[in-house]
């Protein structure tokens, strides 16, 4: 109730504030001097590049809410048209298109473009790292926003939260993978930094837009991809090719989304269009996992009544995954100063966070878990 009440008073106040004297906005005597003329805030219409086919709508969904609630509290004056990946620019490139500004706006997963600056990983998960919860903290209340968006800067962008999936699902194998030495020449779909602890550990990885993931591996150019979780992959028809899936994924414990936004194109807005903008942002944000918690437990029902094969990694993979995740990350923090900075500070609140989870949080639900278990 106090959410729905918020928005109602933003709504109200950035329509007033289009309609008289901020941003572009002014009231002035008429010519004849009887009183004030009504300026409005300009027309402003953004593109939208999503690294997601239309068909995924939880996780293309957020472009949707940012777009639909931006309207709603600029009373159309400012509005976003989303295009899936391939549109208007393939989804590993969306990045590219804001910073260049062949788009005013990305959403998209910033461990996609870790090849640039390594730290952008830390804006979207590191292996064994933050849940969602931990991440939406670390990025709103713990200084991880501000780190992020320095990083950010070097490529004129400016970031804004824009959803999280949860833990993510160990992702689908064609065959078992019982043991660590299973993991030598293993062909997989893998993107971020847990590709790279996969590819230390033996397997040939690729980074694939969703899109491609299911050709890729039904005819046999991978072995074994990952995705989200069952409501996702349910759609992406992973099952039909691939019947063991395991969990869970180690590498994304919460990977948080973003809206990427060209800087040059945000510092032209009206400031009541930056934060109609920042409203919406929030709400796309918050929807997302909520969503995602709704429709994923159903979805695994359906999919183990496919024959779907439920499999928990060994623990010696775990392991060696954890030590090698944490040696690759100490090694980039010890050659790139701009990677510490972001690292020793998100590393510190991993710590503590975990600490207290470990308290409360995951005790109980441990408990819970267990009573949950049929028999």
């Amino acid at each position: 109730m106090e959410r729905r009440g918020f928005l109602k008073k933003a709504a109200a106040g950035l329509t007033g504030a289009a309609l008289v004297t901020h941003g572009c906005g002014s009231s002035s005597p008429n010519a004849n001097g009887e009183g004030p003329s009504i300026k409005t805030s300009p027309k402003v219409m953004w593109r939208l590049a999503s690294s997601y086919p239309r068909s995924l709508d939880t996780i293309y969904g957020a472009a949707d809410v940012l777009a639909k609630r931006l309207s709603e509290l600029t009373s159309g004056r400012f509005t976003v048209r989303p295009y899936p990946a391939g549109e208007l620019v393939p989804a590993m490139e969306v990045m590219d298109a804001v910073q260049q500004g062949t788009v005013q706006l990305a959403h998209s997963a910033s461990y996609y473009f870790k090849g640039k600056n390594p730290a952008l990983a830390f804006d979207c998960t590191i292996p064994f790292g933050l849940t969602a919860r931990q991440q939406n903290a670390w990025l709103s209340h713990a200084g991880g926003l501000e780190l992020m968006r320095e990083v950010f800067s070097d490529f004129n962008i400016i970031n804004f939260p824009a959803g999280n999936t949860g833990i993510q699902m160990g992702g689908w194998f064609r065959r078992e993978i019982q043991s660590v030495a299973d993991i030598n020449g293993l062909k997989m779909r893998i993107p971020g930094l847990g590709g790279e602890v996969m590819s230390r550990m033996g397997a040939t990885v690729q980074v694939l837009a969703g899109g491609d993931i299911f050709p890729a591996l039904e005819r046999g150019a991978i072995d074994a991809t990952e995705w989200v979780g069952p409501y996702d992959d349910e759609k992406l028809g992973f099952y039909k090719v691939a019947k063991y899936y395991y969990y869970p994924g180690w590498w994304e414990p919460g990977p948080n989304l973003s809206f990427l936004v060209n800087k040059d194109a945000w510092a032209k807005l009206p400031s009541e269009y930056q934060h109609a903008f920042e409203v919406a942002a929030a709400e796309a944000n918050g929807a997302m996992l909520g969503k995602y918690d709704a429709l994923n437990p159903p979805a695994l029902e359906r999919l183990l009544q496919q024959g779907v094969q439920l499999r928990p990694f060994a623990q010696d993979i775990v392991a060696l995954a954890r030590q090698t995740a944490f040696d690759l990350m100490e090694e980039l923090s010890g050659a790139d100063a701009s990677y510490r900075k972001v690292f020793e500070p998100w590393k510190a609140f991993r710590d503590q966070s975990y600490r207290w989870f470990a308290t409360a949080e995951a005790s109980f639900t441990a408990w819970a878990a267990k009573e949950a278990q049929p028999g």
